[in-house]
C-alpha cells in the first residue's frame, strides 16, 4: 500500500472519531470526564469494553502467536471469562457500595492513606508502561507503512500517535470514551471479519476441502498443528514445566483478567459509568462472552495467514508481530484488505490509548494530587473552608484538570520513545511481563482488604508493595533452576500477589 492511502484512510476514520468524541463530550463537566455521570447504557459499555480490551496489541500479536504457540492463547482466554464472573459478582459491587470515582479510594476507606497512595502510584506505573507498549506498536507499523517512506523521524510520528489520543479525551474524558470504543470495537471486529472473508476468497481453489500443507516449514508452526485435524493446537496437558501448559495458562488467565481489569482504573472507568451496578455486571457478563467470540477471530485469522503464507512460498517476518501487517498490506491481497488492516489497527490501538490517556488522568488528579487527607471514616480532617476550597480547586477546576491531561500525554510519548530504542520482544508478551510485576502488589492489597477484617501498619505498606515484585524477580530468573527446570510464565503475577499478601498479613494487627 502507498504511504498517501494509509494517510488517507487514517485521517478519514481520524475525522469520524473526532465527530463522534465532539458530539458524545461537548457538555461533559468534571463528573462526566471521570465517571460518564454514572449515566452509560450497560449494552453500550459492554460493546466499548471489548474495543478497549483487544488492543492494537491483540491486532497483530494474536494472529502472529499462530506461529509460536498454535491456538494456545485460547487457554488464558478461557481464564479471562472465569475472571470475568469474579469481577461482575465480587468487585463491582464494592466499587458501587462507595460511590468511588476512582478504584483506589477503597484503599484508603480500607487501610489508610499511604496505601492509597501506594495504588495509585503502582497504577500509575503499570498504566503508563503498559499503555506506552501498547500505543508503541502503532508507531512502528505507521513508520513502517507512512512515516519511513515520506522521511519523517520516529519522534514525530510518536508525538503523532499520542496527540491523537490527547484530542480525543481532551474535552469529553469517559463521557466521550463509551462512544468513540463502541465506534473502534464495529470497526475493529468489522475489519477482522472482512479480512477473513477476503483472504478465504484469494486462498488455492480447494484449500478449505482439503488439508493444509503442514509442517509448515516458512512459518515453523509444524509442532504446534494437531495431527489428526490439521488445525493449530489449542490444548497443552503433556508438559506441566512448559510456559503453554494448560493450567498455568488458565490460572494466569485469571488472575491476569482480576488484576489488569477488576483493579485497573482504566477498564474500571467504563463499567463504573453504568447507572447501578447491576448494569455494570450485564455489561461484564455480555463482553465476557464476546471477548471469546472476538479472540477466536484473531486466531483463525492467523492460522489463515500462516496457511496462505506456506501454500504460496511466502518468506514471513522473524518478528510475529509483523506477520499480519506484512501480508495485509504487501500486495499478497486485493488492496481492501490492507485498507481493512490500517481502519482495524487504528481503532483497536486508538480505544486502548484513549481509555488509558484519561485513566490516567483521573488517578493522577484524583488520588495523588487532588484528594485532601481523609480520616478512616471518610471524613475530613481539615478545617470545611480549606476543605471547600481543595476540592473547588484541585478536583473540580477543569484547568487544573487539562494540565494533568496534557502532561500524562507528554510523559507517554516520551516512554514510547524510549521503548523504541529498547524493544527486543514480541510485544503481547511484553505487556503481560510488565502487567505480572506492576499490578501484583495492586492485587495482593485488595485481596486482603476484601478476603479479612484485619487491620495493617498502614505506613510501611509501600515496603511490602516495594518487595514483592523484586522477589518474584528473583525467583523468576532462578526457577528452572531452583525447581527442576520450572518455568514461570503470567503465573508470576499471582506470586507478586502472593507475596504482598503475605506481607500485608506480617503488618497486620487484629
Amino acid at each position: 500500500m502507498s504511504p498517501v492511502l494509509v494517510l488517507c484512510v487514517i485521517f478519514a476514520y481520524f475525522a469520524l472519531l473526532f465527530v463522534v468524541s465532539y458530539v458524545a463530550g461537548r457538555k461533559a463537566d468534571s463528573a462526566g470526564f471521570y465517571t460518564g455521570n454514572r449515566n452509560s447504557h450497560w449494552l453500550v459499555v459492554a460493546i466499548s469494553t471489548i474495543g478497549a480490551a483487544m488492543s492494537g496489541v491483540t491486532f497483530v500479536s494474536v494472529p502472529g502467536m499462530v506461529g509460536t504457540s498454535g491456538w494456545g492463547y485460547m487457554q488464558m482466554v478461557l481464564g479471562f471469562t472465569v475472571g470475568q464472573l469474579v469481577l461482575a459478582y465480587g468487585l463491582v459491587p464494592i466499587y458501587y457500595k462507595y460511590s468511588l470515582t476512582s478504584i483506589y479510594q477503597y484503599l484508603q476507606k480500607r487501610f489508610g492513606m499511604h496505601s492509597y497512595r501506594t495504588g495509585a502510584w503502582f497504577f500509575f506505573i503499570s498504566k503508563m508502561l503498559g499503555a506506552s507498549v501498547r500505543l508503541f506498536i502503532v508507531t512502528e507499523v505507521l513508520q513502517l507503512l507512512v512515516f519511513a517512506p515520506l522521511g519523517v523521524p520516529y519522534w514525530a510520528n510518536a508525538v503523532f500517535a499520542v496527540g491523537i489520543a490527547y484530542l480525543c479525551t481532551f474535552r469529553g474524558g469517559v463521557k466521550s470514551l463509551v462512544w468513540t470504543d463502541l465506534l473502534k470495537t464495529i470497526c475493529m471486529i468489522g475489519s477482522v471479519g472482512l479480512c477473513i472473508w477476503f483472504i478465504l476468497r484469494a486462498l488455492p481453489e480447494g484449500f478449505c476441502s482439503s488439508p493444509p500443507p503442514y509442517p509448515l516449514p516458512a512459518s515453523g508452526a509444524g509442532e504446534f498443528v494437531n495431527t489428526a485435524t490439521s488445525l493449530p493446537r489449542m490444548f497443552y496437558f503433556d508438559d506441566p514445566k512448559s510456559g503453554n501448559y494448560f493450567w498455568k495458562q488458565f490460572i494466569a488467565g485469571i488472575v491476569l483478567l482480576i488484576g489488569t481489569t477488576g483493579i485497573d482504573q482504566d477498564m474500571m472507568q467504563r463499567t463504573l459509568s453504568c447507572r447501578n451496578y447491576r448494569d455494570s455486571q450485564k455489561n461484564i457478563l455480555l463482553g465476557a462472552g464476546m471477548q471469546v467470540v472476538v479472540i477466536g477471530l484473531f486466531l483463525f485469522l492467523g492460522y489463515l495467514l500462516y496457511a496462505y503464507a506456506d501454500t504460496m512460498e511466502i518468506a514471513l517476518p522473524a518478528n510475529p508481530d509483523d506477520v499480519f501487517p506484512y501480508l495485509a498490506t504487501g500486495g499478497y491481497f486485493p488492496t481492501i484488505v490492507g485498507v481493512l488492516f490500517i481502519i482495524g489497527f487504528i481503532a483497536s490501538a486508538y480505544s486502548s490509548a484513549c481509555g488509558a490517556l484519561t485513566a490516567l488522568t483521573t488517578s493522577f488528579k484524583v488520588d495523588i494530587l487532588g484528594n485532601p487527607p481523609l480520616c478512616r471514616d471518610g471524613e475530613n480532617k481539615l478545617p470545611p473552608s480549606i476543605k471547600i476550597l481543595l476540592i473547588r480547586t484541585v478536583r473540580e477546576n477543569d484547568f487544573g484538570r487539562n494540565i494533568v491531561h496534557f502532561c500524562m500525554a507528554a510523559v507517554m510519548a516520551c516512554c514510547i520513545m524510549v521503548i523504541h530504542v529498547l524493544n527486543n520482544d514480541s510485544v503481547i508478551q511484553t505487556v503481560f511481563l510488565v502487567a505480572s510485576y506492576t499490578y501484583g502488589p495492586l492485587l495482593g492489597m485488595f485481596s486482603f482488604g476484601m478476603l479479612t477484617k484485619r487491620e495493617i501498619r498502614d505506613q510501611w505498606v509501600w515496603v511490602v508493595a516495594i518487595m514483592a515484585p523484586i522477589i518474584t524477580y528473583v525467583v523468576d530468573i532462578h526457577s528452572a533452576v531452583w525447581f527442576g527446570g520450572y518455568v514461570f510464565s503470567h503465573e508470576r503475577l499471582l506470586l507478586n500477589a502472593v507475596l504482598t499478601y503475605v506481607g500485608m498479613l506480617a503488618l497486620s494487627r487484629i
